[in-house]
């Protein structure tokens, strides 16, 4: 079974964090608020990602056992959508664009310029927690690529150059 557990991040295994009482009480809130809803287990994991930050197996579990769901139930939906995330991020998210005329204009050389600025490959986050880096197809703003978001702030034209200046920005 944990093998189930190990495809979404690279292979690494999800952290198991003890839940406390406080955390546990919210998500049972969180649980009867949405009870009989349409969509319900996927409000569920918003939220709880929206508490937590993300949705450690530990999280998964106890929604799996209040809902009364299967737990590959529960795994294949945040697994399923690249919004939820099992592993915690940064304090800012990196979105490289990788759509057509991004790449075409050098958005490889971001990401690459960034793994080794950061010492993370897309989908980890920096030892001090202070960046995540993803890789995404299109921020739709394809006149002014190759683009990188951080956060929300759209950095255009951005070359390997720039990359050092604009972390630097960021506290």
């Amino acid at each position: 079974m944990t093998q189930l557990f190990t495809s979404k991040n690279g292979g690494k295994k999800l952290e198991e964090k003890e839940l406390d009482l406080s955390t546990r009480e919210q998500l049972k809130k969180i649980i009867t608020r949405n009870e009989g809803k349409a969509g319900a287990l996927t409000r569920v994991l918003q939220q709880a990602q929206g508490l937590i930050g993300y949705l450690p197996l530990t999280v998964q579990k106890f929604i799996s056992e209040q809902m009364k769901l299967p737990l590959n139930e529960v795994y294949g939906l945040a697994s399923f959508y690249s919004y939820f995330t099992m592993v915690p991020k940064g304090k800012h998210t990196i979105r490289v664009c990788l759509g057509t005329a991004c790449y075409i204009r050098g958005g490889q050389r971001i990401i690459d310029n960034l793994e080794n600025e950061l010492e993370i490959k897309p989908g980890d986050t920096t030892k001090d927690g202070k960046f995540s880096l993803d890789v995404v197809r299109c921020l739709g703003c394809c006149g002014l690529a190759p683009i990188i978001a951080v956060d929300e702030n759209i950095h255009r034209r951005v070359s390997p150059v720039k990359i050092k200046e604009i972390l630097d920005s960021y506290d």
